[in-house]
């Protein structure tokens, strides 16, 4: 089996342009090589992106109907961040820039986790580590 170079995460949005605000606002950068009016290419760290495409540019990569994140989960994103204040930030971040915090943290001792809702719905997954898990 071949190991990935880069992985690409592909969701839907109302709009690119407003997906691109929200995202520099928590301190993303943008690649503009993937990016236009239909797409807006997050990075998210080395060879991490995604790709937040216009729902009817994103119908055309698809077979089945595109789902409505804002009514229903897909995909969970789960970003690991260097620590506990910086996943609190990003979520503080987030819902003040038009997201919303989506559940309480959840502090497990070895790993704390929190999330939030970008404009769309999409549900992005923090977490921070602080030891190993409890099982290994």
């Amino acid at each position: 089996m071949s190991a990935c170079s880069a992985i690409y995460i592909n969701l839907p949005v109302a709009d690119p342009g407003r997906s691109r605000s929200f995202f520099e606002g928590l301190g993303f950068a943008i690649n503009p090589q993937f990016s236009d009016a239909n797409a807006t290419c997050v990075v998210l760290g080395d060879n991490m992106y995604a790709m937040l495409l216009a729902r009817d540019f994103f119908a055309g990569f698809c077979t089945r109907p595109v789902g409505d994140p804002a009514a229903s989960t897909a995909v969970l994103t789960c970003l690991h961040l260097g620590s506990r204040d910086e996943v609190d930030a990003m979520v503080a971040r987030a819902s003040s820039s038009g997201g919303a915090s989506h559940r309480e943290p959840a502090d497990h001792g070895w790993m704390y986790q929190s999330a939030f809702r970008d404009p769309d719905g999409n549900v992005w997954e923090l977490m921070a580590t602080t030891g190993d898990p409890p099982w290994g």
